[in-house]
Formats: structure tokens, sequence, C-alpha cells
């Protein structure tokens, strides 16, 4: 996958916005609808905020636009831990076309969204 990729501490909430920007602009080179890239903007902050509340102390996001959209986040570091926030992951996969959940000893350590 040709990739745009994003590293950052989650600690550091202020480069959420700039995470917001660049998905919307790697949308806009995969002819993504307006309303689906507010979406993906939605999705993969969410994804980051559920990857936190794992225990990740930083995540690597990777954009892609070749075939439609597609946005993997992955957790890196800290302790940890299952997170029992299913409502993140509903609200994901229902405005994904796909989201793929990947799992490490039981938890959450990668979020696959594809449009």
């Amino acid at each position: 996958m040709k990739a745009f990729t994003i590293k950052f501490s989650l600690a550091d909430s202020e480069y959420m916005t700039a995470l917001r920007l660049a998905v919307g602009a790697v949308c806009a080179v995969a002819d993504v609808d307006v309303d689906m890239s507010e979406d993906m903007k939605v999705c993969v902050t969410e994804s980051c905020l559920f990857l936190k509340g794992c225990g990740y102390e930083s995540v690597t996001v990777s954009l892609g636009c070749e075939g439609g959209f597609v946005a993997e986040i992955c957790g890196e570091g800290g302790a940890v831990a299952d997170n029992d926030n299913g409502f993140s992951l509903a609200l994901i996969s229902a405005l994904v076309e796909r989201c793929e959940i990947e799992r490490v000893n039981g938890a959450v350590n990668k979020i696959i969204l594809k449009v």
C-alpha cells in the first residue's frame, strides 16, 4: 500500500487536529465524498482514542488511497489491556464499509478502516 504515515504520542492530543487534516487530504485524493470523509475523520480519531483506552502510549497511522481510502491505526508501547468500550467499536463499524480488528493476547492492537 502506498501510504502516508503519521506517528505520535497519545499523550499529545493536539496532534489529533493534524491527523484529521491528513485524513481529509488523503480522502480527497482517494475521491471520497465529503460526508464519508467526515465519517472517516471521526473513525480514525475514535480509533486512536480507543487504542489509548487500551493503554497504548503512541499510535502509527498509515493512510492510503489506492483502490479507495484505507487507514491502519496501530497502537504501540504502554501497559496494554483489553478495552471494554464496545460503543467505540460499534460507532466505527457503523460508519465505514469495512472495519477489521486485530488483537494480540486478547487486546486490540490494530484497527483497519476501508472505504
